[in-house]
């Protein structure tokens, strides 16, 4: 009985050891065959080492698809720090390579990670040093691709581009607002190996790729911001102000085509600016009192409210008496008896101290807000300002007048030439912008377009016809007449601005002294705004400082652009030779000998090349050259 129970349990036993065997097989089985695709790459994430890749990020082209921002290839660092034999030699090696602490690069080979990359150290490092790192031999030690931005163009935009952190973020400016467009998705180079950090020598590593970012093209002309950055370049080297900003923009869309800021800097080496330096962008950011360039918002809201005409006549004794207070012209003395087109022409305060009270204080606020001061115009840049107007209850006769004359009221730069934009463009207040379309990098379509978006309409055609013949006058007559450039109609206005200090008064001599003009008067392309702060050694007038500055951006921005020339239709300037310099006509010399040729007493002869006979010259018969110029004269 007791040998009958002992092979029962014997076969028992066996049975559970074939039904156990029996289950593990049955398990293998279902794993092997049916739980595969789940399990295995369960699998392969716990031995998959992921190190991050990155494309290139998204490049920046101007309107003509000239490149702006680009990228060049850089190399990163990483480590999968259990495969690192030695650490102490390795940080030493590394640190002794990249100049750095061995005590950060220890640090980093010793986290518990499955791969540390060795930043900021080892992030975009150049190729000599990829290359004594590849020549160390370091176990554990990885290069993976990376890039830089690159600029062709240096620090040109800088201020408006912004610049990218370590990480490949945008970090400011059109970097940061565009960053989801720009920014490429997240690759990786993928190793495997086991829990000891070791590679499993029968699998292949592979490669996922990152996509890169989009492209984006501005509606800047890049030959355009050259042309506005050499001409302040050359104002800084000249006055030595404390700022200087330009702003150059299409008057029928609010196309931003230049804009510069200074003091420049370097959007590849951010890190060695004072933050209020690459922080800002003066154009959008800085608010002041506009001055006499805001004349052109009074003179517009007065002829739409036909409150006067531009022959009716008025007289300027020097001074106006408002609510008891004597405010004086800036001319001493006055400007005497004169016409309302001269008004403007000689930015006669007081002139416009009537044309206010004409419009009345309801009727002025009106306009004020109509053509958009007091808020932001909604521009497509970070860090705009909206500026600073009078609130309406605490305006009374003197605010008024004042204001009537860019005194009081503080303004961006921005918000100043839209509106003088709006007002010779029929009367359409535009939203400004910079970016033109998105497009993805390789397919080249577009994922977003911008287009001109009108706010309202302020003031009718005619009442705009009448400001662009009163604004070209200006420059031909009046004080602008430094702006005025020989066969293209430009239009425009002087400023002379004080500025408040930090106790609220006005600061002595101390000026923002600025330009906005215009151009061509018959049919407005470009708007062009230059603002020099508290310049150095000279007068400070708009007219003497700033005009010939816009004058010059615009003599070569125009023909640029495409614009060309009106020598029929311009408004003659009116010479006083006690100030300007006079145009003569340039005489056809092609085809004459060399030797019949003699310098005028207006302008000089500069011969180039060998020979005798005249093939070429510069500039061509019929255009004008001013007192003192130089006629280019090429031989054969």
């Amino acid at each position: 009985m007791q040998k009958y129970l002992m092979q029962k349990r014997i076969a028992l036993f066996l049975y559970l050891i074939i039904l156990a065997f029996s289950a593990i097989i049955i398990r293998l089985g279902y794993i092997t065959f049916y739980l595969s695709n789940t399990i295995d790459p369960l699998a392969y994430d716990l031995w998959t080492r992921e190190i991050a890749v990155y494309s290139s990020r998204g490049k920046i082209y101007d309107r003509n698809g000239k490149l702006i921002v680009g990228n060049k290839l850089a190399l990163s660092l990483a480590s999968i720090n259990k495969q690192v034999t030695n650490k102490e030699q390795t940080a030493q090696t590394l640190a002794d390579i990249l100049q750095c602490s061995y005590e950060k690069i220890y640090a980093h080979l010793n986290k518990k990670v499955s791969v540390e990359l060795i930043k900021p150290e080892g992030r975009k490092i150049d190729e000599i040093t990829a290359r004594k790192i590849v020549e160390a031999n370091l176990d554990g030690i990885y290069l993976v691709s990376d890039s830089v931005r690159y600029y062709p163009y240096g620090d040109t935009l800088s201020a408006t581009i912004g610049f990218c952190g370590i990480d490949g973020d945008g970090l400011a400016g059109l970097e940061n607002m565009y960053n989801s467009y720009l920014k490429p998705t997240r690759g990786s180079l993928n190793i495997y190996t086991d829990a000891k950090g070791n590679l499993m020598p029968d699998m292949v590593s592979y490669y996922e790729s990152s996509t890169p970012g989009m492209d984006i093209y501005l509606t800047i002309d890049i030959d355009v911001q050259n042309i506005l950055d050499r001409v302040i370049t050359n104002a800084v080297s000249r006055y030595n102000p404390d700022q200087a900003m330009g702003l150059i923009t299409n008057v029928k869309t609010g196309e931003i085509l230049a804009m510069t800021s200074y003091p420049f800097f370097s959007a590849e080496n951010y890190q060695q600016y004072p933050q209020e330096i690459y922080n800002r962008n003066l154009p959008i950011w800085m608010s002041f009192e506009p001055g006499s360039t805001f004349k052109i918002v009074t003179y517009s809201a007065g002829l739409e409210e036909k409150k006067f005409t531009l022959d009716e006549i008025y007289h300027d004794p020097g001074y106006k008496i408002v609510g008891g207070a004597r405010i004086k012209d800036w001319k001493a003395g006055g400007h005497g008896t004169e016409t309302f087109l001269q008004v403007i022409e000689n930015s006669c305060n007081p002139g416009f101290m009537e044309i206010g009270e004409r419009l009345g204080l309801d009727k002025f606020y009106e306009y004020l807000q109509a053509y958009g001061f007091g808020e932001k115009t909604g521009v497509d840049l970070l860090g705009e300002s909206k500026g600073i107007i009078f609130k309406k209850s605490n305006m009374g006769p003197v605010e008024l007048a004042t204001a009537s004359f860019g005194q009081g009221n503080s303004t961006t730069p921005i918000q100043l030439v839209m509106a003088a934009s709006a007002a010779v463009n029929g009367g359409n207040l535009l939203k400004p912008y910079i970016l033109g379309n998105v497009q993805t990098a390789d397919s080249k379509e577009i994922v977003f377009e911008n287009k001109p978006n009108i706010k309202r309409k302020i003031i009718s055609n005619e009442t705009s016809d009448l400001v662009k013949y009163a604004l070209e006058s200006v420059v031909a007559r009046g004080t602008g007449r430094s702006a005025f450039v020989e066969g293209y109609r430009i239009g425009g206005k002087t400023g002379t601005a004080q500025k408040v200090g930090a106790d609220g008064r006005y600061l002595e001599n101390n000026y923002i002294i600025s330009f906005l003009g215009m151009a061509p008067m018959n049919d407005p392309e470009i708007a062009c705004y230059i603002a020099i702060d508290n310049p150095k050694n000279t007068i400070q007038y708009g007219g003497v400082v700033a005009a010939p500055l816009v004058g010059e951006v615009l003599a070569e921005a125009l023909p640029t652009i495409g614009i060309k020339k009106d020598l029929i239709n311009q408004i003659q300037k009116e010479y006083r030779y006690y100030i300007d310099k006079m145009y003569y006509t340039v005489p056809d010399v092609l085809g004459q000998n060399k030797k019949k040729l003699r310098s005028s007493p207006y302008y000089n002869y500069v011969f180039i090349g060998d020979g005798e006979t005249v093939i070429d010259q510069i500039p061509s018969a019929g255009e004008k050259i001013a007192e003192g110029g130089t006629i280019m004269v090429y031989l054969n």
